[in-house]
């Protein structure tokens, strides 16, 4: 491992003690033994972003690195099935505290090792009793994206849209005008599909659950109350009544579906974040906005956008002690090579919490630009609590409460049911161990 750690310093011009070896490393790992790290991706849009930075440390180290990226939606069974093989993953990731749970035994201690050593500050790890299981590498907002030249084209701009009561009468009224707009809808489709239904089975009902831990002053809960599930139901009937598709067909809707949608003009309002820049910056960034989702809250003038992580590096303890190093070399070398800032930066466009980021490893993104304006204008960014949800399979009950509702077929009533007893029964299921 020792003469490895050499090879590193010479290629990347990496000193040894901050790769964190030292001739010592010989008595752990067999002298010539050259690991390698299977990295199990959460994110299908950056598959071959990975796999093309995979590629690239393969080329300089020799160390293989494989990239397997899970089905949208698929991540937790995938890892399930992954993790028990023989080559299970060396690198996999958790969405929060919660996800947490059911993956902590098998995270690697990170306090002390480089790539921990690059985060900007302890807000951005998941860290118990001194423990560093996990570190967040990409903060992600999400928000109403919204066509601007349309959103003019209709008689508007973002400045007349400021709460829910505005926002309500604007999709309204550009609804009833569609045709004389040449639009099919205001809103691109709610698709309640799975490629698509996590937008509001998770982001979506991440506004509720917000504003229900402010105005407890609380950061989590057993049992949610459902304060503000009025104000979901609100938002909700928005988007699929003012929307390109009829609510009864969403179930069937892809999250592709919606994306078509907005890209070909057929709609000007497309619930998603940061992330999903490179499936709509073609229709050119002057074009591109983002406004707070707004669901009728008191002092929602003053909201912005909903920012934070559920994105957390884990290395897997049980791996062998060659992989777990050659998967920390592996991290480090993302997070402070050129070649790794620029493909994260500008092809991934992550903003990312690693010191190594400076101004000019900054994604050429306007969503992003028009989020850092939210926070220069003084705007309370809602915090991602949706890392707190108790389990996967509250969110399913929720989506499929949803669909049934959208359909016709159920009764907010079951919405309700599945937002508020179905966290206390997953939450006790969850810490029941």
């Amino acid at each position: 491992m020792f003469k490895k750690a050499i090879l590193y310093s010479m290629i990347f011009g990496i000193s040894l003690s901050a790769i964190g070896c030292s001739s010592d490393d010989e008595a752990e790992i067999p002298a010539g033994t050259l690991g390698s790290v299977y990295y199990l991706n959460f994110k299908p849009e950056q598959d071959g972003d990975w796999k093309q930075l995979a590629s690239m440390y393969t080329e300089l180290t020799g160390v293989r690195v494989d990239v397997v990226t899970a089905a949208s939606g698929e991540y937790e069974t995938t890892l399930l099935s992954e993790i028990g093989k023989s080559e299970a993953p060396t690198l996999f990731q958790v969405n929060g505290p919660i996800g947490l749970e059911g993956w902590r035994d098998y995270t690697y201690n990170l306090a002390g090792t480089p790539v921990y050593q690059q985060l900007k500050s302890d807000d951005f790890a998941l860290i118990e009793d001194g423990k560093v299981c996990g570190i967040a590498y990409v903060l992600e907002t999400y928000g109403l994206i919204y066509n601007k030249e349309l959103l003019e084209k209709a008689g508007y701009t973002a400045d007349d849209i400021t709460n829910f009561e505005t926002l309500k009468a604007v999709t309204d009224d550009i609804q009833a005008r569609k045709d004389e707009l040449g639009i099919k809808g205001a809103f691109a489709s709610a698709g309640l599909d799975g490629s698509s239904d996590w937008r509001f089975k998770t982001h979506l009902a991440n506004i509720p659950i917000y504003y229900e831990y402010e105005n407890d002053g609380i950061a989590t809960t057993e049992a949610i109350k459902g304060t503000y599930l009025d104000n979901y139901k609100a938002i909700w009937d928005l988007y699929i009544t003012n929307s390109t598709t009829d609510p009864a067909q969403l179930s069937a809707k892809t999250g592709n579906d919606a994306v078509a949608e907005f890209v070909n003009g057929d709609a000007i309002f497309y619930q998603n974040g940061t992330w999903a820049y490179n499936d709509i910056k073609s229709i050119g960034d002057e074009n591109l906005g983002i406004l707070p989702i707004y669901i009728g809250v008191d002092g929602e003038e003053n909201q912005g956008l909903v920012t934070g992580s559920e994105n957390y590096w884990c290395v897997n303890q049980f791996a062998a002690p060659e992989d777990i190093q050659a998967t920390l070399d592996f991290l480090y070398w993302c997070v402070t090579s050129d070649e790794g800032k620029d493909i994260i930066a500008h092809q991934m466009n992550f903003v990312t919490p690693f010191i190594g980021f400076t101004e000019e490893y900054l994604p050429a993104n306007p969503l992003i630009v028009a989020a850092d304006e939210y926070i220069t204008q003084g705007k309370t960014s809602v915090d991602w609590c949706f890392s707190t949800i108790p389990s996967e399979e509250w969110k399913n009950g929720v989506g499929s409460a949803l669909k049934a509702y959208s359909a016709g077929l159920g009764t907010w009533e079951a919405v309700e049911d599945a937002f508020i007893d179905g966290w206390e029964s997953e939450y006790k299921l969850m810490n029941s161990f």
